[in-house]
C-alpha cells in the first residue's frame, strides 16, 4: 500500500468499467454487462466516476453527478462510495469529499447530497463529520419484486 493515493476523474464508460470489481463489494451477482449498460443509460445525464488510485490500481470509487432540483436548485449528488477493505479508514473518503466539494462549488452548487442505508452507522458518523446533515428519508416504492432492494415486507 502506497502512502500516495491520487484521485481522478472517470467521464467516459470504458474508463468506469474498470472500478467494476469494487462495485462487487456492495452487489456481488452484478454482472459486467449490466454494469455497462446502466453505465451507457446515465453517462448522457451528467454521471461521472472519482476514483483513488494507489499506483495503477483503483482502490475506491464514488459516483457523482451535478443536477437540478426544484427545491435546492443546483446540487452535486454523490453515489456509491466505495472503498476496498484495506484501505478504509486511511483517509480516502477525506479526500473524495474534499474534491467533490470543491467541484460543487466550482460548478456554483447550492449543496452537495448522498443516500446512506439507514443502519449504516458508521457512514452516518463520516459524513456528519463531514459536514453533511440528515435532511430527510429516502422513501422507495419497490416496482420490480425481481430486484432486491433490502425492503423486507
Amino acid at each position: 500500500m502506497n502512502n500516495e493515493i491520487t484521485l481522478k476523474e472517470l467521464t467516459s464508460v470504458d474508463e468506469m468499467l474498470e472500478t467494476f470489481q469494487l462495485l462487487k463489494i456492495l452487489y456481488p451477482d452484478f454482472t459486467t454487462t449490466r454494469y455497462k449498460e446502466l453505465l451507457e443509460e446515465i453517462t448522457p445525464h451528467n454521471y461521472k466516476q472519482l476514483a483513488a488510485y494507489d499506483n495503477d490500481r483503483i482502490v475506491g470509487v464514488s459516483g457523482f453527478w451535478i443536477a437540478t432540483k426544484i427545491w435546492s436548485g443546483k446540487y452535486l449528488e454523490m453515489d456509491n462510495v466505495i472503498i476496498e477493505r484495506d484501505y478504509r479508514s486511511k483517509g480516502i473518503g477525506d479526500q473524495f469529499v474534499k474534491f467533490l466539494k470543491e467541484k460543487a462549488t466550482d460548478e456554483n452548487c447550492n449543496m452537495m447530497a448522498c443516500d446512506v442505508y439507514t443502519d449504516n452507522f458508521k457512514a452516518h458518523k463520516f459524513y456528519m463529520n463531514q459536514g453533511f446533515i440528515p435532511r430527510g428519508f429516502h422513501f422507495i416504492n419497490v416496482m420490480n419484486e425481481d430486484l432486491d432492494f433490502g425492503v423486507k415486507d
